[in-house]
């Protein structure tokens, strides 16, 4: 609605997990790099947590786009609030699984455990490399969904392991993964995700805005601080902000948003 206003090719600020966005701040360029160690090492598994808001999904998808679809067979499983069997169902069918029951019936979870063996194995017989993401694993409390994804990483040969798990969540993830001390140590590479500082939260909001198709600034530079401020530097409610501005913005009919804005439609969000 606003975005020919602002000279904006696209909007800036849609709380979306688009790629194309990712700011590369210096946290966010290293998580990335792990992710794409464990991936490219073959490594078992890696663990991504962070605070809600803070890029995690971002990462994911935006590893997913990096990757050769030449080289890697994927499964980016965004909800896995599944009981065991549905998961492993939901991650066989995301790997190309088709001759699998439809009635839960009749899911013997051995069958869909030998069907991704197969997979697997012609994956690696083909030279590709199978990655499975799990977003959002902190939802995940039923125990036997984390000893299946244990096994999941006995699928190995003497000297590799046959695919990737990604598992990403908020922070109380960790210490879920660290009560279950065969599946922790399976885990090759951790890292925690925090918010923004100060200055980032600044220099995201610039590089957003110049992704979006325009050079200059669109906030007064004393609005950052209170921006921070009420977003505690967090991507997600930084976005919700500077969108709730730049809507308020264009109502008024104004050329620059200011403190007096940011004040007024940050009233309303919860702290």
């Amino acid at each position: 609605m606003y975005e020919e206003y602002w000279g904006f090719k696209e909007k800036p600020f849609e709380n979306t997990p688009n790629p194309h966005f990712l700011y590369h701040s210096q946290q966010h360029e290293e998580g990335l790099s792990r992710l794409l160690y464990v991936v490219s090492e073959g490594k078992g598994a890696g663990l991504l947590t962070g605070v809600f808001g803070c890029g995690k999904t971002l990462l994911g998808r935006t590893l997913f786009k990096e990757l050769d679809r030449d080289i890697y067979k994927t499964a980016f499983i965004a909800n896995p609030f599944l009981n065991y069997s549905e998961l492993l169902m939901h991650i066989a069918y995301n790997l190309g699984a088709r001759d699998l029951p439809q009635n839960k019936q009749d899911v013997l979870v051995n069958v869909i455990l030998e069907r991704l063996n197969e997979i697997l194995e012609n994956n690696m017989r083909d030279g590709k490399k199978t990655v499975i993401v799990i977003d959002e694993a902190h939802v995940i409390t039923d125990r036997r969904v984390w000893e299946e994804l244990r096994l999941l990483l006995n699928f190995q040969l003497e000297d590799k392991f046959l695919l990737t798990l990604l598992i990403l969540g908020q922070p109380e993830l960790k210490e879920m993964i660290d009560s279950n001390k065969q599946f922790s140590q399976r885990i090759a590479v951790k890292f925690h995700l925090g918010p923004l500082n100060e200055k980032e939260t600044e220099e995201y909001i610039k590089h957003r805005i110049n992704v979006a198709g325009r050079s200059s600034s669109v906030f007064a530079p004393e609005t950052i601080k209170t921006i921070y401020k009420k977003c505690g530097g967090i991507p997600r409610r930084i976005n919700h902000l500077c969108d709730l501005a730049l809507f308020a913005g264009f109502g008024k009919n104004t050329s620059i948003i200011d403190e007096k804005i940011i004040k007024e439609v940050s009233f309303d969000m919860e702290d």
